[in-house]
């Protein structure tokens, strides 16, 4: 028996092939741009601001001004992590481009070790581009001992060009928040770990 091949086969495949591979590509250059949203989100943020994000500074400002603003300290414990989280201080008079020190009492309310790491944002979100931080926990994780209490310290100022910003003609009250959130018993090395049942 004799099979004939149509001269349509040939187009329709490489056609295909070639659809094929556009996909392939497509799927990929997705893949890579979802890894690339979260680096390039977290610059866009502390670049411009955006959603709250403080800015971070390695000296204090030239120059301080007689404006006031409000500055309010806020704290929160995500779920499932046992720690009593409180400001030293709930709110600060501060002058634009003053660098002040507050703060944060954390203890640790369990019979355990336990890990957590502060996540933070700044109310109204578009005040965020002005409020400069020297020095902060946030992001770093941080270890506390069964019943441990410490004080955790936010170095910042408020950007002098904040009295340009729009809004702050009519509103002059920002709010710094942290949250902690629960981690995982870090991986340490058994060699670095501190010897269990024994006092000081």
């Amino acid at each position: 028996m004799t099979t004939s091949t149509n001269p349509h086969d040939r187009p329709t495949t490489r056609r295909d092939l070639i659809v094929a591979g556009v996909c392939g590509a497509f799927v990929g250059l997705m893949v890579g741009a979802s890894y690339a949203a979260v680096p390039l989100y977290d610059w866009f943020c502390r670049v411009t601001g955006f959603n709250g994000t403080t800015q971070i500074a390695t000296s204090a400002p030239g120059r301080v001004l007689d404006r006031t603003v409000m500055v309010r300290f806020d704290a929160n414990v995500g779920p499932g992590l046992p720690w009593r989280f409180t400001p030293e201080r709930t709110t600060m008079e501060m002058k634009l481009g003053e660098v002040v020190t507050v703060d944060y009492i954390v203890t640790n309310l369990a019979a355990r070790e336990t890990h957590g790491v502060a996540a933070y944002n700044v109310a109204p979100l578009n005040f965020g581009a002005y409020f400069q931080k020297i020095n902060c926990f946030c992001f770093n994780e941080q270890t506390m001992a069964p019943g441990e209490t410490r004080r955790m310290t936010v170095v910042f100022y408020v950007d002098p060009s904040f009295s340009d910003e729009p809004d702050a003609q009519v509103r002059d009250t920002i709010t710094l928040s942290y949250t902690f959130y629960p981690q995982r018993e870090s991986q340490r090395p058994v060699a670095d770990r501190a010897p269990s049942g024994k006092g000081s």
